[in-house]
């Protein structure tokens, strides 16, 4: 497949903070592509470095055939984290003025606004302010502004950041919906679920490097199937099970703990369990669990993506 965005050797510094370090991908036409991992990884600034926002130290990105992003800035489609809508307008108004920036006529834009708000099931609320419409609601309107003038590659950077679970699940058929109509879609996120629903490929980002890029499958497969085991276990005798090569402690609550047990090439979950239970290990609950891409991501950086790995300039870099 032909890329759309290709990334080769990419740095940027801020002073003495080394942002993103030698950051080499490919995104191919049409596809839904990850870009993963916790915040402060270094995400954003790649996402700016893209979009011609800001300027790569060094290395090449290439995005719709161009070297710089703002030369095809009305074939990009960009949901910022920072959301940021005129509050008094009405969602069909907004959406034609950001749709006009990137060159779509007004008429125009509030024609296809009306149209993707009912696809949306926000016909109703398509003439209320926007101060007057749920977040969810809200965050559906800002995506639908990024795309009104029907980009060819869309970003969205931690689009489903501050959404309960019923709008997570329509902003993701909207992803979906995007890339059916032939667009190149990137987004961000920490939150791993997301992208093992939607992606065709996931790039892992940790500390400024990639980690990992490829499938779902893939990323899964450098991981291993784990027992989860509950109960009053010590842990140095699950450790001696057979098949388990390494013991997670999860929880401990007064003496009563919850560990992960990996299993090694060719372990089988059910030859430890009947070891424990002929070892009389008071073993309470249990479960065989293949690898999420969440376990996958650990494995790999040795980072959980729910933390938070930013580092706080000081001095020059702060003032930038």
């Amino acid at each position: 497949m032909t890329a759309a965005l290709t990334l080769d050797g990419v740095n940027k510094r801020y002073g003495h903070f080394h942002a993103v370090r030698d950051l080499s991908f490919q995104v191919e036409k049409g596809s839904i592509c990850g870009f993963l991992g916790p915040n402060g990884a270094g995400k954003t600034s790649t996402i700016r470095m893209i979009l011609g926002l800001q300027p790569a130290t060094s290395g090449r990105i290439e995005i719709l055939g161009a070297d710089d992003g703002r030369r095809v800035r009305n074939r990009i489609g960009f949901l910022p984290e920072e959301r940021g809508l005129y509050k008094k307008m009405t969602p069909v108004d907004a959406i034609a003025f950001f749709g006009s920036l990137k060159g779509l006529p007004m008429g125009e834009g509030r024609k296809r606004a009306r149209q993707m708000l009912e696809e949306q099931g926000l016909g109703a609320s398509s003439r209320k302010k926007m101060k007057e419409l749920s977040k969810g609601m809200a965050q559906k309107v800002q995506l639908i502004s990024s795309v009104v003038h029907r980009p060819e590659f869309v970003i969205l950077d931690e689009p489903f950041s501050g959404l309960d679970p019923v709008n997570q699940q329509g902003l993701e058929q909207m992803i979906r919906g995007l890339a059916a109509d032939g667009a190149t879609v990137l987004f961000s996120t920490h939150v791993m679920q997301h992208a093992e629903r939607l992606c065709d490929k996931v790039v892992l980002l940790a500390r400024g490097q990639k980690a990992f890029e490829g499938t779902v499958a893939e990323a899964r497969a450098t991981s291993r199937r784990f027992l989860e085991l509950e109960g009053a276990i010590d842990p140095a005798a699950c450790a001696a099970l057979p098949g388990v090569t390494g013991v997670e402690l999860v929880s401990d609550r007064d003496g009563v703990r919850v560990l992960k047990a990996a299993l090694g090439q060719g372990g089988r979950g059910q030859d430890a369990l009947k070891a424990a239970f002929l070892g009389g290990l008071d073993v309470r609950r249990f479960e065989l669990r293949e690898p999420s891409l969440h376990d996958a991501f650990i494995d790999l950086t040795g980072d959980n993506p729910d933390q938070d790995q930013s580092v706080k300039p000081t001095g020059v870099e702060a003032a930038r």
